[in-house]
């Protein structure tokens, strides 16, 4: 992709950083710059349906993620779908690291992904201006981890892939499991052993109602204080202060000071006042959180030819509408109008 000429931002918007309703300052931007996955995971996809939505050209994710960080976005952590399936990462990488944020500090720049193709990517994303990484990977045992991606035989190449990435220097790295009774809720003191012994974080992910199927249910979920029953059983556990107001992780670590386990629980104590998020999906549209029924077509404002200043007045609009919290559990709940993989992790 040939170098990207900045492009100016009207100084109105500039000066105007993102406030939702409630008064949270919105910080954190996750960009998805693909739906398609390598991977079928039992608790995301059915894998039947593929793709549903259109991919954006790398230099309009750019262009919008340009307009966002003028708008005070301070990070921003690409996703997918699989991310490293994506032709232009590289690229993209490149120009993001570049950029600043509103005070003049270069933009935290981080990407999630299932590791799959990660050993021979982890130096050229590092040499590219990534700086951290995260690891979806939901069990230490390759049985169990097969029984979950559904993709036979990938266990130790997504091993080799977090090993490649600390060697790379992407860290603090960090493994997300997301738990699920009947499924892996056997490894969640195998997985404690494998970051104090890889010197990884590992976090622990309530199950969401996100997935394409049908699976979630509320017996289904392993809640908090279940998670720290049993990491307790393999040594005293210690808690550990937030990193930041907007933290989603309760962080531990043992008696020992070896290994550090975060778990997030937006089921059973759920952080939404504190949200600083907001998300861009594949194909351009702003979701203000995880669970909301609509989408806001950001997109549609580029490409009908709308300036950096009508952009940036849409966002901020938009951002506006962003929800109190979610009601996951409560009567009337509804599912979000896409799953997991069409918003982006």
């Amino acid at each position: 992709m040939p170098a990207q000429v900045p492009i100016p931002v009207d100084a109105a918007s500039r000066s105007a950083r993102l406030f939702d309703s409630q008064g949270r300052a919105i910080t954190d931007l996750r960009v998805s710059i693909t739906d398609r996955c390598n991977y079928k995971c039992v608790y995301c996809r059915t894998g039947n349906q593929g793709a549903l939505y259109s991919e954006l050209p790398i230099s309009d994710y750019l262009r919008l993620i340009r307009v966002f960080v003028s708008l005070g976005i301070e990070k921003v952590r690409l996703t997918g779908g699989e991310p490293l399936l994506r032709h232009g990462l590289l690229d993209l990488l490149r120009e993001l690291a570049a950029l600043r944020t509103l005070d003049g500090e270069p933009l935290d720049l981080a990407l999630t992904t299932n590791g799959h193709l990660l050993e021979s990517m982890a130096a050229p994303l590092r040499d590219a201006g990534l700086q951290r990484v995260t690891v979806s990977m939901d069990a230490v045992n390759p049985d169990a981890f097969h029984r979950i991606t559904r993709v036979p035989g990938s266990f130790h190449q997504v091993l080799a892939g977090i090993r490649a990435a600390k060697a790379a220097g992407l860290e603090p790295l960090k493994v997300n499991c997301v738990l699920l009774r009947g499924f892996n809720d056997d490894q969640i003191v195998p997985f404690a052993e494998f970051s104090r012994r890889e010197g990884v974080i590992v976090r622990f992910i309530e199950f969401m109602p996100l997935e394409e199927d049908r699976l979630w249910s509320p017996e289904v979920v392993i809640p908090f204080l279940e998670v720290v029953d049993r990491l307790a059983t393999l040594r005293p556990i210690v808690r550990l202060t937030p990193n930041a107001a907007s933290e989603t992780a309760v962080r531990f670590t043992f008696d020992d000071g070896l290994g550090e386990i975060g778990i997030i629980a937006p089921v059973s104590q759920a952080f939404c006042g504190q949200c600083s998020r907001v998300r861009l999906t594949s194909d351009g549209k702003i979701r203000t959180c995880l669970f909301s029924q609509s989408d806001h077509d950001l997109y549609g404002v580029m490409n009908s030819g709308g300036s950096d200043h009508d952009l940036a007045d849409f966002i901020q609009r938009t951002i506006l509408k962003k929800e109190a919290r979610h009601h996951i559990g409560e009567p009337g709940f509804l599912k979000p109008s896409r799953s997991m993989v069409h918003i982006g992790g």
